[in-house]
């Protein structure tokens, strides 16, 4: 639960221990990578098979490459990952319970650093997945809920899902996640939400 909630002090891309285990949110692909190895030694598979045998080819998702590391630098059509946004707004891979648990915050009232983002008090993950809270700057829309979940990349990609507007999105970017991503996600986002009426109209 740590690693998957990014409070297990390590470090971003090393084995560094840089805060005492659930007293930090410190963003940390290094521990998805130490999660993705324990689960190819319980399971005695591949994490990538792993992942292609329990959720790509379940749900169809032809086109995704899973990477050696779990943490980064997957490939992907905007179709299957529009898939996938479908897939975390109604479960069918796992139980209603373990959802909710996996989308609701982990280990409350983390601070922490948002990558891009800067300083959030507090930091708010679930486990595997960013729940937007109380941040301010976010790459979110204005009109998000609270309980609004997902994750964006430095590949300039982002997926969300707001529950409370029963909606859910995806963007995949043409250049790696920059100013251009911060200054035009926010009101995209609210665009997005104004189509069904659940967010603030654009002006």
């Amino acid at each position: 639960r740590h690693l998957l909630a990014h409070a297990s002090g390590i470090a971003f891309d090393s084995d560094a221990v840089l805060a005492p285990c659930g007293t930090r949110r410190i963003y940390s692909n290094r521990g998805i990578e130490i999660l993705g190895e324990r689960l190819q030694e319980a399971t005695a598979t591949p994490v990538e098979r792993w992942v292609e045998a329990t959720v790509l080819e379940p749900l169809g998702m032809s086109s995704v490459l899973v990477p050696a590391s779990p943490a980064h630098s997957g490939e992907g059509s905007a179709r299957d990952l529009a898939i996938f946004a479908g897939e975390l707004a109604a479960p069918s891979l796992v139980s209603p319970g373990l959802a909710a648990q996996a989308t609701s915050v982990a280990f409350p009232g983390l601070d922490g650093v948002l990558p891009g983002y800067g300083r959030q008090t507090p930091n708010d993950f679930g486990l595997g997945v960013e729940v937007r809270g109380t941040k301010h700057p976010h790459w979110t829309g204005s009109g998000n809920s609270p309980a609004t979940f997902g994750h964006f990349g430095q590949s300039g990609s982002f997926i969300w899902v707001d529950p409370a507007a029963r909606r859910q999105a995806v963007f995949l970017g043409a250049r790696p996640f920059g100013e251009i991503h911060r200054a035009r996600w926010p009101d995209l986002n609210d665009q997005i939400l104004a189509l069904n009426g659940s967010g603030p109209r654009p002006t």
